[in-house]
């Protein structure tokens, strides 16, 4: 049976959400399908153009209709190839509304939750994130154009590897990829403005994330064994703010989280 990273049932997140998203982070960067959009640091696509349609209504059916309307975050999914993220037998289903394998036991998050989870750190560009769960590279590559720095973080040395090369090649110069136990995040780029995780934890974040995350600064990430849940975690003044947003389904986060479950 093949995991499925990052799934998410659409009536759940119109149900959660309850139309917030429309108002995430909204900020103009051109016209409604990326052609005159700014973005941060990216690709120079040259691509067929099959390809291209098929991601505007990638975003216009499975994303912009379930309430994620942040022009930049629109933007940045209609402009990051998702295709170019996976294998080429997997190619075919790029821009449907799945997770897809990625080998090595992990997959691809859907677009929606890929989309959902960058609107939720509400991204400007003068923020650095952490990413805990590299994988195939394609979150760390939409965040990129949402955010002044990106580092991520892969366990898995060959999905590492692979994503900083396909990162590069794509001109995605704002991604630091590094090798190692997410658990411990990257005290030397610390803090951070927002911290995504792309794999669950377990019952709570590691504790190591909520140090290095900036007063003020929020994470998202699938929380739960089993049954699990997407929270965004503020860090504010008084201490730490949790809200539930949706109920989810990631792969488990392996390493020192596994003996923190």
């Amino acid at each position: 049976m093949r995991s499925r990273k990052g799934r998410i049932a659409r009536a759940a997140l119109v149900a959660a959400l309850g139309g917030l998203a429309v108002s995430i982070g909204a900020r103009p960067r051109g016209d409604d399908h990326g052609a005159v959009v700014e973005l941060g640091p990216g690709p120079p696509l040259a691509e067929d153009a099959a390809e291209r349609a098929r991601r505007l209504r990638m975003v216009d059916e499975q994303i912009e209709a379930q309430g994620i309307t942040d022009p930049v975050v629109l933007a940045a999914m209609r402009a990051v190839p998702r295709h170019r993220f996976m294998p080429e037998a997997e190619r075919p289903l790029a821009y449907e509304d799945c997770a897809l394998p990625i080998g090595n036991g992990q997959t691809i998050s859907q677009p929606l939750i890929v989309a959902l989870m960058t609107a939720l750190i509400e991204p400007r560009p003068t923020m650095r994130v952490l990413e805990v769960g590299t994988g195939s590279g394609y979150q760390a590559a939409v965040l990129a154009c949402c955010v002044g720095e990106v580092e991520t973080i892969e366990r898995i040395p060959e999905l590492g590897r692979r994503a900083e090369v396909l990162l590069g090649a794509l001109g995605y110069r704002n991604v630091h990829v590094r090798i190692g136990d997410g658990f411990d995040g990257w005290p030397d780029r610390a803090p951070f403005d927002a911290i995504v995780l792309t794999a669950a934890p377990g019952r709570r974040v590691p504790r190591p994330l909520l140090d290095q995350l900036r007063p003020g600064g929020r994470i998202v990430a699938p929380v739960g064994r089993g049954v699990q849940e997407l929270v965004v975690i503020r860090k504010t003044e008084r201490g730490l703010v949790t809200r539930v947003v949706a109920p989810v389904r990631f792969v488990p986060m392996t390493g020192k989280a596994e003996a923190d479950r």
